[in-house]
């Protein structure tokens, strides 16, 4: 049964930073029915990821946002990924960096046509690069998610910098968006910064509304991560950027910017579902979470309440992890389709079986 938002008003006030009642409104909230497998989109990264016929394409990534092209195809973004050949036992060579023959690159596209996938890198197919290239050695952007804009598709990129010799010396920067025209997506049109004052990673998840674009992020506090919105007027990330403040109100200034909750991972979404939205997260109040959590609401901006565990991935447990739960509503499937990644903390797991470093994806039904 669906239920109308006021009457969680007082209980959603102790989830949000933001005071529920200078949000509340009423609709019919999307209540969850159940979750599957997608089976589609399970098949086709399973067969293409294994499928030898190049060996300088996709066999693994995480990240996994998406945007639908003006011609109709789907355009997958992805972070780290490994490109090569897979071999008849189920593992891969290691990384060139460590005597294989595995090119590992930190951010690739892939687009879907028809049912059938193409990778997409910068340089040359005897030396790849990155489609969103870094600076220097010490360096690198990791993939955020993405729009289109009068055409040309907007990727959001987090730039990390590297900042000693350890393996965990490495920080978030800065965030940018680079424009690439669909015809020709290897190398970006262009690169312009977005704002970056306040240590909140742009963008978790975009969602277009009505007038406005509203732009998800995180602050990342380690075992505390926090929302934040913004909303750009029009389908442009380059527009004017306004942030939603404590009082439930918008501020032209990024220092406004509220916490309006916790528990959201790095990468997560927001939906129009039926009457209202829905909020997909990994749960990030629980350490090395197995759960993928459904918040509703009424407004793109919240709040958001009624947490509803969706799914819980079987992968978890020992060296492997899951995490950065998604929404991809412009798929078909089903339901809404989701997206989560798989890692694992040995590096040489990744080597000894592909599977691990691939997205999984869900159809989640609401009614």
């Amino acid at each position: 049964m669906r239920r109308l938002l006021l009457s969680l008003v007082l209980v959603l006030s102790t989830l949000t930073s933001i005071p529920a009642a200078a949000l509340a409104t009423t609709c019919d909230l999307p209540t969850f029915q159940g979750a599957g497998t997608d089976a589609r989109l399970t098949s086709l990264f399973t067969a293409y990821g294994n499928d030898n016929g190049r060996l300088d394409d996709w066999t693994g990534a995480d990240g996994t946002y998406s945007v639908r092209l003006p011609d109709g195809k789907e355009l997958w973004v992805f972070s780290d990924t490994f490109l090569g050949q897979v071999n008849p036992d189920g593992s891969r060579p290691p990384v060139k960096e460590e005597g294989g023959t595995t090119v590992f690159l930190n951010n690739t596209f892939a687009v879907e046509k028809r049912g059938k996938l193409s990778t997409i890198y910068g340089g040359t197919p005897e030396d790849p690069k990155a489609v969103m290239p870094p600076r220097d050695k010490d360096h690198w952007y990791w993939a955020g998610d993405a729009t289109l804009a009068g055409g040309v598709v907007e990727v959001t990129y987090q730039e990390y910098e590297r900042f000693g010799t350890g393996p965990w010396d490495w920080r978030w920067h800065r965030n940018v968006v680079a424009r690439f025209s669909p015809g020709r997506l290897d190398r970006p049109i262009s690169v312009h910064d977005l704002p970056s004052d306040h240590k909140v990673a742009w963008a978790s998840g975009i969602h277009r509304d009505a007038r406005f674009t509203y732009v998800y992020g995180v602050e990342d506090l380690g075992s505390t991560k926090y929302m934040h919105l913004a909303r750009v007027r029009g389908s442009s990330l380059l527009g004017t950027w306004e942030y939603l403040k404590a009082d439930g109100t918008w501020s032209r200034n990024q220092a406004d910017s509220a916490r309006v909750m916790d528990g959201v991972a790095n990468e997560y979404s927001v939906s129009r579902v039926g009457g209202g939205y829905v909020l997909i997260t990994h749960d990030t109040t629980e350490v090395l979470s197995s759960k993928i959590v459904a918040y509703t609401g009424c407004t793109p901006y919240g709040p958001f309440g009624n947490k509803t565990t969706v799914y819980t991935t079987p992968e978890t447990g020992g060296n492997i992890f899951t995490y950065n739960a998604h929404a991809h509503p412009e798929v078909a499937g089903p339901g809404l389709v989701v997206s989560y990644n798989v890692n694992s903390f040995v590096n040489t797991d990744h080597y000894r079986d592909v599977t691990i470093y691939r997205p999984r994806f869900l159809d989640l039904a609401f009614g």
